[in-house]
């Protein structure tokens, strides 16, 4: 195949309005984003996104010259379907570039109601063959989102056999034990209330289990991988970022981060990580895999894996020890304003006077030490900022532009 090296869309999760400001300023083209209703993903806590703000959302990122694709991706009950029409005006008025969407009621209503809108089709459909594209493709897709269970070849020769579509596939985040999300164990272990592809997954694939023997009442043994754990359910986390030379290659027309409801810094590092590793790669045509590597072990996860991309997971691509990820950094502040030379901020973790800390930016990433710690509310300094309280801090360097920068703790921990 011949190799093609057009510049690829990144595509953010935006799992808030502040998470897309933040997404796109720290180097996506395009974000992703769901109601609270009609998404996979349901936000338990923070801003959430609905029919009534998702225009503001979209014509921000308008504004900025990015993409909002809206996913609409739930398996869809009556109920659900009544309640889209209901909204298919105003999906309408948000103007999103594409709608995500799985089920074939779903469809019928977007080609009924919002005709214009193009279709992006999900990963829930679990696309794994050029014919599966080609159906879709007559049905009027404009996008597929390819199955995380393929391989780098499987995508090579579905994209040679159907070359008149686009292609998304996912390059980072947490990956379902099962097919691409189709999973029924959150509904039977909460009992329907957690459903999985109705937005609510209780993620039970990452709890950690025990075996009884049915004649063995009561007496429970660990069910251990290596003396590791009992997280048997567990896969790691996908990181592509240090194959994507093989897929801009390809000619994937765009790399898709998971991770709507992980958290502010979760979507700035690995937006920054890979922006860097894409542009680096068609401005020199080489990549840097330990700087790539180094920095996405500082945003959390499970531990690595590249999945199905290079081939069939084994044993080593399950997490046995944690269901959570471990950031190798943790985010210490978000920075919100500046008073002469000092910057106000809004601890996420605590750190102390005179700390070194690490600021990055969407255009910088620098060492610079605590100089002074002051409090507002008591007018006086202080020698360290508390958890999820605002504080003026002064820095022995600061950034250039203080608006949307971060700090974190300097070097690895959890280094897994």
């Amino acid at each position: 195949m011949e190799l093609n090296t057009k510049r690829p869309e990144l595509l953010l999760p935006a799992g808030s309005k502040e998470k897309l400001d933040y997404a796109i300023h720290y180097g996506a083209d395009a974000v992703y984003l769901g109601m609270v209703d009609f998404s996979l993903r349901a936000m338990r806590k923070g801003e959430l996104i609905t029919i009534d703000n998702l225009k503001d959302c979209i014509d921000l990122a308008h504004s900025m010259g990015k993409k909002v694709y809206l996913t609409l991706n739930i398996f869809a009950y009556d109920n659900d379907i009544k309640g889209m029409i209901e909204c298919s005006e105003r999906i309408n008025d948000a103007n999103p570039d594409a709608i995500l969407f799985s089920d074939f009621g779903v469809y019928n209503i977007i080609k009924k109601y919002m005709p214009k809108i193009p279709l992006h089709v999900s990963t829930q459909t679990n696309i794994l063959n050029s014919e599966a594209v080609k159906f879709w493709r007559d049905l009027g897709a404009q996008r597929v989102v390819l199955s995380r269970d393929l391989s780098l070849e499987q995508i090579a020769e579905i994209k040679k056999n159907v070359p008149d579509i686009e292609y998304e596939v996912f390059v980072h985040g947490a990956q379902c034990v099962s097919f691409s999300g189709r999973c029924l164990i959150s509904d039977y272990m909460t009992k329907g209330e957690r459903k999985a592809n109705h937005g609510n997954c209780s993620q039970s694939c990452r709890w950690s289990y025990k075996l009884v023997e049915e004649t063995r009442e009561g007496e429970y043994f660990d069910i251990e991988e290596n003396g590791q754990g009992t997280h048997i359910l567990s896969p790691k986390d996908l990181a592509l970022i240090n194959y994507l030379p093989e897929l801009i290659d390809l000619g994937i027309d765009s790399f898709k981060i998971e991770g709507r409801t992980k958290s502010l810094y979760y979507v700035s590092a690995v937006a920054k990580a890979y922006r860097k590793a894409i542009d680096n790669y068609l401005t020199t045509g080489k990549i840097n895999k330990e700087e790539n590597y180094n920095e996405i072990i500082k945003i959390g996860n499970r531990g690595y894996t590249t999945g199905f991309y290079l081939h069939k997971p084994d044993s080593e691509g399950y997490s046995y020890d944690i269901s959570k990820g471990l950031a190798g950094a943790d985010c210490l502040c978000v920075f919100l304003d500046k008073k002469d030379n000092m910057f106000k901020v809004l601890t996420k973790n605590k750190f102390l006077l005179n700390d070194e800390i690490e600021i990055i930016t969407p255009d910088e990433c620098f060492k610079a030490k605590v100089t002074k710690i002051f409090d507002e509310k008591s007018g006086e300094e202080k020698p360290l900022c508390n958890t999820n309280d605002e504080f003026l801090i002064e820095l022995s360097q600061s950034p250039k532009d203080y608006k949307y920068a971060l700090a974190r703790t300097i070097g690895v921990k959890n280094l897994r």
